[in-house]
């Protein structure tokens, strides 16, 4: 049986192209002025995006069915291991972390690497329970389901749906920041992971997906831009993801409407608009993506 690689670390990656609105997708993406959404209007429309990338990631068929014609082994390098959660001190530490380990939890449950992946369990508990979001983890569920290699599709949903209800939550009790914290935390160790896989294992589809991270990279700055002056912190990973944007500037991705088809859902039939993408990108400019991602991620987990 071939290997489900990254069903929910790249989940993510892959799917968030096919989040956006569709009208007008016969045009290049580019990325808007920075002072183009006011600061106000900037979280919401991200917190809407997001909403949508959730709901799809929580049936992620497309996803499968471009992942199982991979065969990538695991590799415990991809992990970040040297991250502790009881060195975390911040609600800013933490709730980044707590990103970062919610992906390399994922990319564990997939190779059903259960012993490790109750070891990031724990501190993944730690760090919930740091924020006060604890209670939005069902972890002697989720921990049983880690050893039942049997339940995979419920261990996957249930840890979704933790990280979906923190998020929602997070917002509606004023602390939007730590949300988009941990938001840009699950996205920079995707995006690691699959730079880091591509660098290794080249695959096309692949390389059109991590360049399509321009248009949801959009959305993290979005995200991230009403809490960029909030501190030093902030404006440092604020300043990260500016250094990625400049990175994906020249990746030019061209969207065409197709034909409507019919699809089968909840037992009955829903018309779906397809579409096709063009992502015109260099190797040299992958490349520079994979450097920066690396030096950034690296970096985030070292101060961590």
């Amino acid at each position: 049986m071939k290997e489900r690689v990254f069903l929910i670390i790249l989940a993510i990656l892959l799917v968030s192209y096919s989040c956006r609105n569709k009208a007008n997708r016969s045009e290049e993406f580019i990325f808007p002025e920075a002072d183009s959404v006011p600061s106000g209007e900037a979280e919401k429309l991200s917190s809407e995006a997001i909403a949508e990338i959730s709901k799809n990631i929580s049936s992620p068929v497309e996803i499968a069915n471009l992942l199982q014609m991979l065969e990538v082994p695991y590799s415990p390098e991809y992990l970040a291991s040297s991250v502790d959660a009881n060195k975390q001190t911040t609600a800013f530490d933490k709730a980044l972390t707590l990103g970062i380990l919610g992906a390399d939890l994922g990319y564990l449950n997939m190779y059903e690497k259960t012993g490790t992946s109750v070891d990031i369990l724990s501190s993944i508990r730690k760090l919930a329970e740091g924020i006060r979001v604890g209670q939005f983890f069902d972890f002697e569920t989720i921990k049983r389901l880690s050893l039942n290699k049997s339940d995979l599709d419920s261990l996957l949903f249930l840890s979704i749906d933790s990280y979906t209800q923190i998020d929602q939550y997070l917002r509606s009790d004023n602390r939007g920041q730590l949300s988009a914290l941990m938001i840009i935390g699950v996205w920079t160790e995707a995006q690691y992971l699959a730079t880091q896989v591509v660098k290794r294992y080249p695959d096309q589809m692949l390389k059109d997906r991590i360049g399509e991270q321009k248009i949801i990279l959009n959305d993290l700055i979005m995200l991230a831009s009403p809490y960029c002056g909030k501190d030093p912190e902030y404006a440092a990973l604020c300043k990260d993801l500016q250094k990625i944007k400049e990175k994906y500037r020249d990746i030019r991705i061209t969207y065409t409407l197709g034909e409507p088809v019919s699809v089968e859902k909840d037992g009955g039939l829903v018309v779906e608009q397809t579409e096709t993408s063009v992502v015109e990108m260099t190797d040299e400019q992958l490349s520079e993506i994979i450097d920066v991602t690396k030096e950034i991620r690296d970096r985030l987990i070292l101060n961590n």
